[in-house]
């Protein structure tokens, strides 16, 4: 039997990710004003609790509450998301590729983490009506969490969507809109909207808790490696939430004496469809960089021309001397398929996306032999079978 949720957060304000001001974490706000750029949520962690202290706490990601900015445990709006399994996946030419699976989250993704945390911080702030653009994922984790906590949800997502993805979200009874276009369409009518309507707007790192739910995924790699970190973690990036909550993750447990040692080369993966990160990577290390327009791909969550995070990005990048691959769409299909048929796993083709990059990789030598590659499968690949089979 699981506890009861007691909140102990730690936080104390909330800083410009660039130029550190801090702002009032009681106060509802989006990103910062001062350079417009991302929030983060700062905590004292001088008062933060030894490690030793998870093992008997509840298996979701709230065992890591003193982390989370929730206040008051009254607004904690869960169902039980977190704490997904870590397993072997394969040994690829001597390289041990681990699996974190965050299909078994509520609504089938890892949406569910920054989107559980920011609709609980929204009732906490008093928050009435929450809406975002989305690619599937994040909209169906919106109209579930919304659902629970009795909020007015709205969804704006391309109309080359899935139809269980828009299904999905009608049955929760969130309002569902259809633009023609990508997810940055999307969200220049979720701008119009949130004017017109007060909505509070939770688009990717354009408010400050989805970063938190998604940190989660950090603490529970460190924890489920017994506090020894994979040399890499591959994950696949849009809006690079994940990877940057991933990042901030480890440099709290750092700051905490939790874990010690070299981190992780951090390793973003995207669509040659769409991929932006890539390019302004390879700018950042002195490549060419010819951006061609981006286009919709069958892995949704990768379509995201223009990441309001990239700096945070091309930090977490940079600092863990990690690279940025893109795999062409045909690639990213016969992915899915393999690990259907070979491995009896059906992975979200984004997370199917990441094994192959991971192959790659070590095919080409930048994962050595003997090293320890964790692969993220971000979601159910069961939502996607239109587009797979559409694409054959």
């Amino acid at each position: 039997m699981q506890t009861t949720i007691e909140s102990v957060s730690l936080a104390t304000d909330l800083i410009c990710s660039r130029c550190k001001q801090p702002y009032d974490i009681h106060q509802l706000h989006t990103f910062s004003p001062c350079c417009n750029k991302p929030f983060l949520v700062n905590y004292d962690l001088a008062d933060a609790p030894e490690k030793e202290e998870l093992k008997n706490r509840r298996q979701d990601m709230w065992r890591y509450q003193e982390f989370l900015p929730v206040f008051d445990a009254e607004n904690i709006v869960t169902l039980g998301e977190g704490f997904t399994p870590v397993r072997l996946f394969e040994n690829f030419k001597n390289v041990d590729i681990y699996l974190k699976d965050e299909s078994y989250n509520p609504s089938g993704s890892f949406k569910a983490r920054g989107i559980g945390m920011a609709v609980s911080k929204a009732k906490e702030l008093g928050v009435t009506h929450c809406i975002v653009p989305t690619a599937g994922n994040a909209g169906s984790a919106l109209a579930v969490f919304c659902a629970k906590a009795g909020i007015k949800a709205t969804v704006v997502m391309p109309s080359h969507t899935p139809a269980i993805f828009i299904q999905e979200c009608k049955l929760h009874g969130a309002e569902v809109i259809l633009i023609d276009g990508l997810i940055s369409d999307c969200g220049k009518k979720v701008a119009e909207m949130k004017l017109e309507t007060g909505a509070f707007d939770v688009s990717t790192l354009k408010e400050p808790y989805r970063i938190e739910g998604k940190k989660t995924m950090g603490y529970e790699i460190a924890e489920q490696f017994n506090w020894q970190l994979p040399d890499v973690i591959v994950y696949p990036t849009g809006g690079g939430t994940g990877l940057i909550g991933i990042w901030k993750a480890f440099r709290e447990m750092q700051q905490m004496g939790w874990i010690e040692g070299k981190l992780p080369r951090m390793v973003a993966v995207q669509s040659s469809a769409c991929q932006p990160v890539v390019k302004t990577y390879a700018s950042f290390t002195g490549q060419k960089n010819d951006y061609e327009l981006p286009s919709a791909s069958v892995a949704n969550g990768l379509a995201v021309p223009f990441p309001f995070g990239m700096d945070l990005m091309m930090e977490v990048l940079t600092g863990s001397n990690g690279t940025a691959i893109a795999l062409s769409e045909e690639e990213i299909i016969s992915a899915t398929i393999e690990a259907a048929q070979q491995k009896g796993t059906l992975m979200a083709p984004e997370g199917a996306a990441v094994w192959k990059a991971t192959r790659k990789l070590i095919d080409a030598g930048w994962i050595k032999e003997n090293e320890k590659a964790l692969i993220l499968n971000t979601g159910t690949g069961y939502k996607y079978l239109d587009n797979i089979i559409l694409r054959q």
